[in-house]
């Protein structure tokens, strides 16, 4: 029975380490500057994408919160501000 057990064991182990070996890709390496920078570009604007995207969710949720009142306000002091610096440059 220790002999069946160790076995399986190590069958088990040997499994899990082979199907890790080939299951991690390479690291992608540029060959030129081009190549690298056109990555940097990529990366960055994939990461301004998803900031711009959790952004727009905490806003969302920010103002879900409030009450329906609240926004209202918000949103007619927001009207009112606009129409005074019409205002004040029509003035000028």
């Amino acid at each position: 029975m220790k002999f069946k057990t160790k076995l399986f064991g190590v069958l088990l182990l040997s499994i899990i380490t082979l199907s890790n070996c080939g299951s991690k890709s390479p690291d992608k390496n540029p060959a030129s500057v081009e190549e690298a920078e056109k990555q940097l570009a990529k990366d960055a604007k994939k990461s301004g994408r998803e900031a711009k995207k959790a952004k727009k969710e905490a806003y969302k949720r920010y103002w879900n919160a409030q009450s329906k009142e609240a926004r209202k306000s918000v949103e007619r002091n927001a009207r009112n501000q606009k129409k005074r610096t019409r205002k004040m440059k029509r003035r000028n």
